[in-house]
């Protein structure tokens, strides 16, 4: 089992109970494929370096899970198409 970081920035006009879906969405595809949800952290709301999608904010959450080699390939096809992220990054978390 590999220790992946998962960084989610969802859109800053979503409601709080719209952001815990889409958070619960993410976790859900995460333990469908395979891996364990160690830890989530919520960053807030915070100011975007540059401009996406005339944004200037989004809320950031930090997933930190353990799987095999296949499933952050699996849940980045599944975020991709989520309409609440804005962006997204999975990287293996070094030992």
């Amino acid at each position: 089992m590999n220790k992946y970081e998962l960084t989610v920035v969802l859109n800053v006009k979503l409601e709080d109970e719209q952001r815990a879906a889409a958070i619960e969405k993410v976790k859900g595809y995460i333990t469908r494929f395979g891996g364990t949800v160690t830890n989530v952290d919520e960053w807030g709301k915070k100011r975007l370096a540059y401009e996406i999608q005339k944004m200037h904010e989004a809320y950031y959450y930090f997933i930190q899970f353990e799987s095999d080699s296949v499933c952050p390939n699996e849940v980045e096809a599944h975020i991709r198409i989520m309409e609440p992220v804005i962006r997204y990054l999975c990287v293996k978390a070094e030992a």
